[in-house]
């Protein structure tokens, strides 16, 4: 697999549309990041990691409102393994005004444009959620 980020946000995507409770992915450090965040910002319910032979799985809980709509609409990948987008600080201004939440790979980890922006720091676009 040559993005196992776009892999991860594709099964969210895909679980969120077909109405599941959770969905698994294989685990790692920045995946963990990713979901804190959308835990932190209230896109998910939950995350845990699940003990595995090969891989720890990371099983992430969906949030549903009370009409049984995704509270994630929308959920893409910005920076590619192809085609990194870095972003200045100046620039996350731009980002904070658009709809949800811009996730960042900064010196400083794993934080959302509004975080990067208190701490006026740029860094990598890693996706976009709304």
């Amino acid at each position: 697999m040559t993005d196992p980020i776009a892999d991860m946000l594709t099964r969210i995507r895909n679980a969120c549309k077909a109405k599941h409770k959770h969905v698994n992915v294989p685990s790692s450090k920045l995946k963990k990041e990713i979901a804190r965040i959308l835990h932190g910002n209230r896109y998910i319910a939950n995350f845990v990691e699940v003990e595995d032979r090969k891989q720890n799985l990371l099983r992430i809980y969906l949030k549903y409102d009370k009409q049984n709509r995704s509270l994630i609409s929308g959920i893409e990948r910005i920076s590619k393994p192809g085609l990194r987008i870095y972003v200045k600080e100046e620039d996350l201004r731009l980002f904070s005004k658009k709809l949800g939440i811009t996730i960042l790979s900064t010196s400083r980890g794993i934080l959302t444009d509004q975080e990067a922006r208190k701490v006026k720091i740029g860094g990598e676009a890693i996706c976009r959620v709304w």
